[in-house]
């Protein structure tokens, strides 16, 4: 098991290290608030001790206690997420843990860059690196899918000849299209494909934050519509067809009975 934090035998020295490894641990908190949440929510008992969450380089996270030793080997977590799990909506309770996981990762990725030296260059390249990605809180409140949206259309309001089939973003393949909403807006001339990328590119998976690409199956949830990679959320294109109106993990959760 990796240490708390993940730093036991890994430091990264270089920006894209620090980059790399800030990358690892945001997919570990995305997973747990997103694809994972159910489990993250029942590991979460308000009866524990103060808990917290920890993301790890590998894209895996842990609840537990905080670290013993004063002061710990990097920055810790936000203290007692458990304690406040019933006194508020789940939707809002997950919000919290988002903003709090949002500064838990700037803090790490900068204590390393103190910590091994980068001057202001480094600094301003490392923090433009994590902003061209969407906040945690932005990937779990869906904030992250609405400023896509707005800057799409502001960029294509003028043009009309869009496609409103519903279709799905694996190129060549027409199967699933029964199931899935239409893609961001799609110029129909067959020869702005690299424009059309750039486009579709900009549409960002609900589980791991990351963007489009044409050759990945993705599937949208027909109640939130989020977009998905099929593997983040263990969807196959088989599957999909025999699905008549998805629900992603956290659209499903969230209509579970609560006590």
């Amino acid at each position: 098991m990796e240490g708390l934090g993940g730093a036991a035998n890994y430091n990264p020295r270089t920006v894209e290290e620090v980059f790399r490894d800030f990358k690892g641990r945001r997919a570990g908190l995305i997973k747990a608030l997103t694809i994972e949440v159910e489990e993250f929510y029942q590991q979460c008992d308000p009866e524990k001790e103060n808990l917290c969450l920890y993301g790890f380089p590998s894209e895996q996270w842990e609840v537990n206690l905080p670290a013993e030793e004063v002061p710990p080997e990097l920055p810790e977590p936000a203290l007692g997420i458990n304690f406040a799990r019933d006194g508020m909506q789940e939707k809002d309770w997950l919000s919290l843990v988002a903003v709090h996981s949002d500064a838990w990762l700037l803090s790490v990725a900068f204590y390393f860059g103190a910590r091994f030296g980068f001057d202001k260059s480094d600094r301003k390249r490392l923090f433009n690196m994590i902003n061209d990605l969407p906040t945690i809180f932005e990937v779990v409140t869906g904030a992250a899918k609405k400023q896509v949206k707005e800057k799409s259309s502001a960029n294509h309001g003028s043009n009309k000849s869009k496609s409103n089939s519903k279709v799905e973003k694996q190129k060549g393949s027409e199967s699933q299209g029964k199931q899935l909403k239409p893609l961001p807006p799609k110029d129909e001339d067959d020869g702005l494909d690299e424009e059309d990328e750039d486009e579709h590119g900009e549409t960002l998976c609900g589980a791991c934050g990351e963007n489009y690409a044409s050759d990945e199956f993705w599937i949208c949830c027909d109640i939130c519509e989020k977009w998905f990679h099929g593997k983040c959320v263990k969807i196959t294109p088989a599957r999909a067809e025999h699905i008549k109106q998805y629900k992603c993990p956290s659209c499903s959760s969230n209509k579970r009975a609560r006590p």
